[in-house]
Parts: C-alpha cells; structure tokens; sequence
C-alpha cells in the first residue's frame, strides 16, 4: 500500500465530505451508529473517523456524560471533521495510529471504525490494540466494504478508468477499499487479536446520484484516486472539465444502466466482537 493510497488531504477532504459522505457513507453511518448506541457506551473511541460522519451521528445518541475521542491518522480530515461538529464538549479529536493506540488499558465501553480497517497495512496489529483498550465486556465494532462487483459505482468507476487508461488501470478501489472483504480472513485476524463472539452481517444499501457526473467527481475528486498518476489524471493538470466529463460519460454508457440517478447498489459488511 503506497502512502498516496493513504492520503486524504488538499481538496480530497472536501469532496469527500460533500460528495463521498452523501452518496454512500451516511447510511451506513446512520446504522452503526445505531447498534453502538443500543450498548449505552460512557466511553467511546472511533478510529479512522475521516470526515466525521459517524461521530455527527453518533454523538447526538450518547448520553450526557459520555466520553467520546474521534481518531484519524490524517490530521487535515480531523480538522475538517472539527469544524463540521457542533460544540460537544463529550468529543475530543486526536490523530492516532490504530495500530498503536496511545491510551491506556481498559479506558473505553466502545471502539467503532467505519470503513477504516481496509487501509491498515497490520489489522491483527490494530485489532489487538482495539481489544487492549476495550473494557470487560467492551465491543469492537466496524464495517468494510463487500467485494467489488457487490458495489456497482466503485466496480464502474474502476471499469470507466481502465478504458481511458488501458496501459496502467487505477486498481486502487478494488486493491484497497474493496479488498478486504473474505470473511474467513477476517474472522482469523480478530481470533489473533484475542476476540471472540464475532458476528458479522452482510447489509446492503442502495443510494441515488442525482447525475453520472456527481458520482464521477465524487470518485476521482473525493478518493486517493486524486493522488494516483495513473488514474484521475487532473493531479498533474490538465482540461479538469474535459476530463471528469469524460468520466461521466463512461459511467453512464458502462454503469447507469436503467436510471442514470439510481445506479448504485452496494453492500457492507459489519462486524461486531467482543474479547475472550
């Protein structure tokens, strides 16, 4: 994994909160949030928090004395996150590495990372730190991504890219986001990490881009596409306009099949853990 596979920052970071969050992270966001308030956790930690829209949907949830620390390894998306929260004087932003969680034993009810755990290079690593910090009786919970052909925006937009760049396709959402998803793989890592009692749940969603084009730029704009020489080439300059329009237009002869405004269809698994 490169560190531009990692790197969410410069214009990344907005439109990845302005079109990415929208388009298909809120849902799920809504629904995590969901099942860690139904465990009344008083102290929370979320790791890889990115924009923030977990901790906006979480936080409202949580009691008044509550404790919640949102982590990211990439300090420009916790400052863009910061100021997308309303005062809550419950929630503190630090960058963290989940791999080695700079707290101290037993100090949190609940660790949560939506759609994080992909871009660990360790995850047996992080997830032994998850458990390290988790109380008796704490639960880890997090979600990753199903395989690609599952997710048809992330399994089109790579697809649209290969024909424009057959010489060196942008494999970086089927790699990264889309390549942790072997549930017997996963179930192995958390077991070398000490936990226990795993379910996983297979939930799939459906969102609605209001065109081919907001989804184009949605991927290339707001994804470490942005950063790959080999993908959404307007990093190295370039007819910007000219370029995502293209995109749009292979989306919708490749991907929009039916209504150019209703072609995604994805699928997320989710975790839960406790340890032994």
């Amino acid at each position: 994994m490169s560190a531009g596979d990692k790197m969410f920052a410069g214009s990344i970071t907005e439109n990845y909160d302005r079109y990415m969050v929208p388009l298909i992270f809120e849902s799920y966001a809504r629904d995590i949030s969901q099942k860690a308030s139904a465990l009344s956790p008083k102290a929370v930690l979320e790791t890889a928090a990115g924009s923030g829209v977990v901790t906006r949907a979480l936080a409202p949830r949580l009691s008044p004395d509550a404790r919640y620390v949102a982590t990211d390894l990439n300090q420009p998306m916790l400052d863009y996150a910061a100021t997308r929260q309303g005062r809550d004087d419950r929630i503190s932003w630090q960058k963290v590495d989940a791999q080695a969680l700079p707290f101290e034993d037993a100090a949190f009810d609940l660790v949560c990372c939506q759609f994080g755990v992909m871009f660990l290079p360790d995850r047996p690593s992080a997830y032994r730190e998850a458990r390290r910090v988790l109380k008796p009786g704490g639960t880890f919970l997090f979600n990753a991504w199903d395989r690609i052909e599952e997710n048809v925006f992330a399994d089109d937009v790579t697809n649209a890219l290969a024909e424009f760049f057959p010489d060196d396709p942008p494999r970086f959402m089927a790699r990264i986001p889309h390549g942790y998803h072997d549930t017997a793989l996963i179930r192995s890592d958390l077991a070398k990490a000490g936990f226990s009692n795993v379910t996983i749940e297979t939930k799939a969603e459906q969102s609605r881009a209001p065109s081919p084009r907001y989804a184009a730029i949605a991927y290339c704009q707001g994804t470490p596409l942005r950063n790959r020489g080999s993908g959404c080439r307007e990093a190295r300059g370039g007819n910007r306009p000219c370029r995502r329009r293209h995109r749009a237009q292979a989306w919708q002869r490749r991907g929009c099949r039916q209504d150019p405004g209703a072609c995604h269809s994805g699928a997320g698994l989710e975790l839960a853990g406790r340890p032994c």
